[in-house]
């Protein structure tokens, strides 16, 4: 028996045999062609387009039967991608420029977009680089007549492992037989990774070697709660998990029932659960678990799913899409968190030594003026459609955050001279993320409505951890007494100002983390879609005292791992389930 530890993405747990799925990586060499070829080679791109968008059309339709429209969405980039002509021109552009095969161009062209994305030390966009990688290997398919291994006439039920899924492919499994996901590459916000929450299907990633120490018809366990597969389990092992099985199933269903009820401790102090967003389609699962509205709506997919910038209307579209499924419930919308070390379409800048501490998020707004404020014209617009508000990243200082909002002014007198309505008075906050926000949060709070503590860049900026390092992602907690130090000052300070002030963080999907949350003062909280009935759950089972006396203790802690085990302790004697 062994046990491999990953990045639990997709919860459940799966018991199958295992099916490898090799990688389909092709080898093009370049290779010449005659002048008079350039024509036939050309005509061959037009075919393997045409050819790859017929069959990637085909596969979305048989996935018409999905309640959940992420999927869709995800097919629907790949296939506006196939149809870009200027994708298309580049390839055969090269064709004639070079007399290269159309297979080398296809490679080259292709892969260059994906090395712009797998170069970014940003987890989120690196892992588009798969999207890429994906339509490359379809459009070679057409050309080279191979053909991929075929998981839809399956009969027994398995596990699927490979060193890395698409999410075409993901999308393409028969959850009745694909009873779990094991990869060595991936990670949380992976497309991939989406589609198998999106299917239910257990699946845990980034598990780095499997694929190297598992053999076709193996024995595993995917637990995709934990982020552990176990490989050839013993008899007892299966049995446990068995029974762990139906006990988290229970578990679900009870928290099934929770989806009309509020986020209420017992005695009776609300809380606003909402939720991170970044398609507009998954506006329909935080309804779906009972959220009360948008509380971090990313807006990056709408340049990075795209060889060129979003027009105004491409931004309106998919925020009034999202507004019109909320209604009267508020949508947080976060303007662009792009830069130096994220592709920004024809915004090519040059790489950064040190990208985190450069031309990011509202830096990078700052000097693409025209970027930001056709982004902000759009926000303004959906604004007549219900209760947006507008955040800004990654503010560091008072200057930056009076630029931004001189310049939503001035978008905002644009629209009055067009007659173009908007709401007047969009409440207007800001992601506290870095310590010198949180240090002068009191100044800060004197000109926004509202506050929401990144725990994420607020955790690497004040440890100056890089999260995405292996080598130090130890060292990376959001529970270190100097984060808790600075989230501490923010609350304070929000409340002496009486603006409101939340958590937007991954601290805040974290059922060990509530009670010290809502003792610190927190009542707004913005986390992971599928979170939400969970850390509904523990705040139900609390007592404001409860947290305050939980909250006064951690305070007064100085060792992380004392912290930690403390929360953890303290919330199993609530929620066992969780653990």
């Amino acid at each position: 028996m062994e046990i491999k530890k990953g990045i639990a993405v997709s919860p459940g747990i799966s018991i199958a045999r295992v099916l490898i799925i090799d990688s389909e990586e092709y080898r093009i060499p370049r290779r010449t062609i005659k002048p008079s070829q350039r024509m036939t080679e050309a005509q061959r791109v037009r075919n393997a387009f045409r050819d790859a968008i017929s069959e990637l059309t085909d596969l979305k339709g048989r996935q018409e039967n999905i309640r959940d429209r992420t999927i869709k969405d995800i097919f629907a980039v790949h296939l506006r991608f196939l149809h870009d002509r200027s994708l298309r021109k580049k390839v055969t552009d090269m064709i004639h420029s070079d007399c290269v095969t159309a297979e080398y161009a296809i490679s080259a062209t292709l892969g260059e977009v994906a090395s712009h994305f797998a170069r970014e030390k940003d987890v989120y966009i690196s892992e588009r680089a798969a999207d890429i990688r994906d339509m490359e290997r379809r459009l070679l398919k057409q050309l080279l007549g191979r053909k991929r291994e075929d998981v839809t006439h399956l009969r027994d039920k398995v596990v699927v492992v490979a060193r890395e899924l698409s999410p075409t492919q993901t999308a393409g499994f028969d959850k009745a037989f694909v009873k779990g996901i094991a990869t060595d590459a991936g990670g949380r916000t992976s497309h991939s990774a989406i589609v198998a929450r999106s299917l239910g299907i257990p699946a845990v990633v980034a598990l780095e070697n499997l694929t190297e120490s598992i053999h076709g018809g193996d024995m595993v366990i995917v637990d995709g709660n934990r982020g552990i597969v176990i490989v050839n389990p013993d008899e007892e092992t299966i049995q446990q998990y068995e029974q762990f099985g139906r006990e988290l199933a229970e578990f679900e269903h009870r928290l099934g029932a929770l989806k009309e009820q509020p986020a209420e401790t017992r005695d009776g102090v609300r809380v606003m659960l909402l939720g991170n967003i970044e398609f507009p389609d998954e506006a329909a699962l935080v309804l779906e678990r009972g959220g009360d509205g948008i509380g971090l709506y990313r807006t990056e997919f709408l340049y990075l799913n795209r060889l060129t910038e979003p027009m105004e209307h491409d931004h309106y579209e998919a925020y009034s899409a999202t507004m019109k499924a909320f209604g009267d419930k508020p949508v947080v919308i976060r303007t662009m968190d792009l830069g130096a070390d994220k592709y920004t379409q024809s915004k090519r800048i040059s790489p950064e030594p040190n990208p985190f501490l450069g031309l990011r998020s509202i830096r990078f707004c700052l000097q693409n003026l025209m970027m930001f404020k056709t982004q902000l014209r759009a926000i303004l617009r959906a604004s007549a459609l219900g209760k947006v508000r507008v955040m800004f990243p990654l503010i560091t200082n008072l200057h930056e955050l009076m630029q931004a909002k001189m310049i939503l002014r001035d978008v905002m007198e644009d629209l009055d001279d067009e007659g173009i309505a908007y709401d007047r008075r969009i409440k207007v906050g800001i992601m506290v993320e870095t310590p010198s926000a949180a240090l002068t949060a009191s100044s800060l709070a004197r000109d926004v409505d509202f506050f929401s503590i990144g725990t994420n860049d607020l955790t690497q900026y004040t440890l100056a951890v890089d999260r995405g390092n292996e080598a130090v992602s130890s060292l990376y907690s959001e529970v270190d007494p100097a984060v808790l130090r600075l989230i501490r000052t923010v609350i304070q300070d929000a409340h002496k100002a009486r603006i409101p002030v939340g958590i937007c963080g991954e601290m805040a999907s974290q059922p060990e983390y509530v009670m010290l949350l809502l003792g610190m003062g927190i009542r707004v909280m913005s986390l992971a879609p599928p979170m939400i009935p969970e850390i509904k759950q523990v705040i139900r089972s609390v007592t404001l005292a409860d947290c305050h006396h939980t909250a006064r203790k951690v305070l007064g802690m100085n060792s992380e791992r004392q912290i930690t085990s403390f929360l953890r302790n303290a919330t199993r004697e609530i929620l066992p389930e969780a653990f």
